[in-house]
């Protein structure tokens, strides 16, 4: 058999065992708070009112991101009934075309065995099933921009096609504007900017379509904010475009400046695709170095073609340049990178392997050593932190991911080391692959025990009178409005919640230790009437091995 086709047969398989995980198990386990929650239950809200212009979550109106999340969820909410799996099945079906983009990139960047590696590595990446299981808005933002990136990567490999492409492309960019707003279009615009002027190719900002491109973009965006604007006047837009982009860019949210610096992307670009970012990461400087030898070079179709790498290697390097000068960062700001990464680390393997001796393939070689080692370490540490008997965790195939990890990384860099490259990447692809089937079948559903709200809400629902207010203190549960299917308060001072308990009949749920320090100034007496342990997301307690904190459900309705 041809050694490429039998090379295709194995990745074509691999594929396959990838994907499935992001379609097992849908419904098995519950909502996360807090993102998940705003993107099942505002769609429901959506249908239930028979109001699809008008976002709500929790009866108020939510308009601080497009509605194109919303109308897909309710879309599948409209013809396959209204569920946890079917909300998941809407993003699963994202992340497959997310992975055909990188597929699609890879392939017209470099050649049809680097697309099917850069699409295993966005399939088989631990990150990317954990988010695509999540329904997240970045997935979708990362899609149309992956859509993006790979119609202007086809324009400019089959320029006799240059039209039907750009048309794409531009649409692509207004289906990212109504997931996630002008983000969408901004950095691919400034991408494909320095694209040119680094080439010396201005004047192909003529061939852009750049009239056709803003009727398209505008004919997709403009309804919906012509409809709020009959409606509301500028309230909406002006909150959108100004608090929710240009203040979050220039001023903090959420994280502190001097707590995520310049640099703190740089850990979060190895984990996205982790174990195939060490592949990317390590292709960005190789790409660009080639790329600058080559800036000499007098353009025309064929350059056109060998510039590609150059462009894959500018869509990160702006992506996250542009992030880490924000004075707001949050991790998944750059998951719209993972496209060019997974491309970049598909065009490095590929060339590793068809060579027979030379530069690539040493660098190939020494790659998959580090990344085998480092999936040692990640592997030693799942273990350290939920596998050891010293573990505040008790999750459900630990050890087996630990040891998977660790045992396949060591014979991965062994067979990197004698130089049987294709068997250790697929050693890494089998490992990655092995580790999101233990997720899914053992982690997750062992994992709900930590997911204290569903079991909450039916504890509110036995108890509660149909006037009594319902809410939580302190914390952000808003998933919680899902399973009740009623409007509940947030407080987060304790002015606010005394003045919550003396508004009558009163269920709210908290950390046991803010109730040990709010009780006393309550204005009625209350009572816990229900406790369970809950997952600490501050990574510093969990490495600490901090106890387990309790969610309690404290009312003013005590039984005598």
């Amino acid at each position: 058999m041809n050694p490429t086709v039998s090379r295709r047969a194995v990745l074509i398989v691999l594929l396959v065992l990838a994907v499935a995980p992001y379609f097992v198990g849908l419904g098995d386990s519950a909502i996360w708070d807090a993102n998940e929650a705003f993107y099942v239950e505002t769609p429901r809200e959506m249908l239930e009112r028979g109001d699809l212009l008008n976002p709500s979550f929790n009866d108020q109106p939510r308009f601080n991101k497009p509605p194109l999340s919303y109308w897909i969820v309710a879309g599948f909410y409209g013809v396959f009934g209204e569920s946890v799996a079917v909300e998941r099945l809407a993003i699963a079906l994202g992340a497959m075309v997310l992975i055909a983009a990188a597929f699609g990139v890879g392939r017209a960047a470099f050649s049809t065995d680097a697309g099917l590696f850069a699409a295993l590595a966005v399939a088989s990446a631990p990150r990317v099933v954990m988010l695509a299981r999540r329904i997240f808005i970045d997935v979708y933002i990362t899609m149309f921009m992956g859509l993006t990136l790979l119609f202007f990567v086809l324009a400019e490999r089959e320029s006799w096609r240059r039209r039907r492409y750009l048309t794409l492309m531009y649409v692509a960019m207004g289906l990212g504007f109504m997931t996630k707003g002008p983000i969408a279009i901004v950095l691919p615009g400034l991408i494909v900017l320095v694209h040119l002027a680094l080439h010396g190719r201005l004047r192909d900002l003529r061939r852009m379509m750049l009239p056709w491109g803003a009727l398209i973009v505008a004919a997709i965006v403009l309804p919906w904010y012509i409809g709020i604007f009959s409606e509301h006047g500028w309230l909406y837009i002006r909150t959108f475009f100004i608090e929710e982009n240009l203040s979050r860019y220039t001023a903090p949210y959420g994280a502190k400046v001097d707590e995520r610096g310049v640099l703190f992307y740089g850990p979060v670009l190895l984990t996205d695709l982790f174990p195939w970012s060490v592949f990317g990461v390590a292709a960005l400087g190789l790409f660009a170095w080639r790329a600058w030898r080559a800036r000499d070079e007098t353009p025309g179709e064929a350059a056109r073609g060998r510039q590609l790498p150059a462009l894959l290697v500018l869509w990160v390097a702006i992506i996250v340049g542009f992030f880490s000068l924000s004075q707001s960062k949050q991790d998944l700001y750059i998951f719209p990178a993972t496209t060019a990464v997974a491309a970049l680390a598909g065009g490095l393997i590929a060339r590793g392997l068809d060579e027979a001796h030379g530069r690539w393939t040493r660098w190939t070689d020494g790659i998959s050593i580090a990344a085998g080692l480092l999936l040692v370490v990640a592997g030693a540490g799942v273990l350290y932190l939920f596998g050891s008997p010293a573990r505040v965790y008790a999750i459900a195939g630990a050890q087996a991911t630990g040891w998977a990890a660790m045992i396949a990384g060591l014979i991965a860099a062994g067979l990197a080391f004698n130089r049987r490259r294709f068997a250790a990447i697929v050693t890494l692809a089998i490992a990655a692959i092995a580790v999101n089937w233990i997720f899914v079948l053992r982690a997750l559903p062992s994992f709900t025990k930590y997911q204290a709200v569903p079991a909450m809400a039916e504890r509110i629902r036995a108890l509660a009178g149909p006037d009594a207010r319902v809410g939580y203190y302190k914390m952000g549960l808003p998933s919680l409005v899902y399973y009740l299917r009623r409007p509940v308060f947030e407080t987060f001072h304790p002015d606010q919640a005394v003045e919550v308990f003396s508004s009558g009949e009163t269920y709210c749920l908290m950390r046991a230790s803010d109730y040990e320090a709010l009780k006393d100034i309550l204005p009625t007496p209350t009572c816990v009437v229900e406790r369970a342990p809950i997952f600490d997301v501050k990574v510093g307690n969990v490495l600490a091995r901090q106890p387990l904190p309790e969610l309690l459900l404290v009312t003013n309705r005590c039984e005598p």
